[in-house]
């Protein structure tokens, strides 16, 4: 792929584009196999072809640093001087979100929104969040210092409109502190449509939900875990019940719902990012007792359902992992089937070396960031103690 920001020196966030594709996807899943080397029985993980990704085009999700003036906004990426450079037709967002760029410049000028200053501390407008759904269709949110500007926000929302017409969803999030985070704790949804349908099972996008950033690989991400959770069990039995911990959106539970897991409950700490699972599985058909969605701490939630240990778990933490108490949990709840996604092999590996009751068999590398060197992986563990024995055991 050839980006011209890239070639210039402008952005160099694509760390690995001079690789060509194929050296990028194999150096990845060398570099999970060494970071696992040390986890007991890794060495007999059977590691199926790495899920490639588009080259350009795949990135769903974005987050647009605001920059520049009001006259002449940027939209890109916070550079070394702490000052927003723009990027226009950055090669790897989806082709609508660089469709909507010139509206959203136009718009930030039309409304003179002051982009913030890092440096200075000054300034209003800091990011512009765009995540692309199902048909094309836009989540935009504005990120804000402080609620000044809501209200001209959603007077001017026709304008808005003319000018991205994509846009589905319109929101204001007030980040009122100067902190190196992407957004603040309120949310003031300015258009009717509260959530943004997504191109991937069916799932629907809150404001502040977490979704993957890559549709394409999310979906083949998504149908590895259930074609692993639907295999038989080592009794023959198929499984009957799972649990999706750190279930975002319901992205694996719907997913296993629909590969023929009969009972699935997704736990996730974000309340909005349930009702958008419960919305998705509504509009799916799903009874209630079909697949539960439940707003709660995961390692809490899990650690107090000593009686109701479900045939397969799976779980898809942030970076930081499943951590110590939830490893302990896993590794003693007696749970058959255990399927970890992971975002950080560091971590992975970690996690793996406390729960010696689970033996990893199969393992899957998911190129969720192109030309980056940040992985996805998702391993297959059984319970060690069921494994069938073989000849000579």
């Amino acid at each position: 792929m050839r980006c011209d920001h890239y070639d210039s020196g402008t952005c160099r966030s694509c760390t690995l584009l001079p690789l060509p594709y194929e050296q990028q996807l194999a150096g990845k899943a060398q570099a999970v196999a060494a970071a696992l080397s040390d986890v007991p029985g890794a060495g007999g993980i059977r590691w199926l072809a790495p899920a490639s990704s588009p080259q350009a085009g795949f990135r769903t999700s974005v987050k647009l640093v605001v920059g520049g003036t009001r006259r002449r906004p940027t939209l890109g990426i916070l550079g070394a001087d702490r000052r927003g450079v723009d990027l226009p037709g950055c090669p790897i967002q989806h082709p609508a979100i660089n469709r909507a760029t010139p509206g959203l410049k136009r718009f930030i000028r039309t409304l003179s929104l002051t982009p913030y200053d890092v440096p200075a501390r000054r300034g209003e407008l800091k990011n512009v969040l765009v995540t692309a759904g199902a048909n094309e269709r836009l989540m935009v949110r504005f990120v804000l210092r402080s609620r000044d500007r809501v209200a001209d926000i959603r007077h001017a929302l026709p304008l808005l409109r003319d000018l991205v017409p994509a846009a589905h969803v319109v929101t204001a999030n007030i980040h009122p502190t100067h902190a190196a985070i992407v957004e603040g704790p309120d949310e003031i949804i300015l258009t009717r449509e509260c959530t943004l349908p997504l191109a991937v099972e069916g799932l629907e996008l809150g404001p502040r939900s977490f979704a993957q950033t890559n549709a394409h690989i999310a979906a083949s991400l998504y149908e590895q875990a259930s074609a692993w959770a639907s295999l038989p069990l080592t009794d023959g039995r198929l499984p009957s019940s799972l649990w999706d911990l750190y279930c975002g959106v319901g992205g694996f539970a719907l997913a296993c719902a629909r590969g023929g897991i009969p009972r699935v409950t997704g736990v996730e700490v974000s309340s909005g990012a349930i009702s958008s699972a419960i919305s998705a599985a509504r509009h799916a058909g799903l009874r209630r007792d079909d697949a539960r969605f439940i707003a709660e701490d995961a390692t809490a939630w899990a650690r107090a359902q000593r009686a109701d240990t479900p045939d397969v778990i799976v779980v898809n933490p942030p970076r930081r992992g499943i951590g110590e108490a939830l490893a302990a949990y896993l590794n003693e709840c007696g749970a058959p089937r255990v399927i970890y996604s992971s975002c950080n092999p560091a971590s992975l590996a970690k996690d793996l070396a406390v729960m010696p009751s689970l033996h990893a068999t199969h393992g899957r590398v998911f190129d969720m960031f192109p030309h980056t060197t940040h992985v996805e992986t998702a391993v297959l563990l059984e319970r060690a103690d069921d494994r069938p024995l073989k000849a000579g055991d």
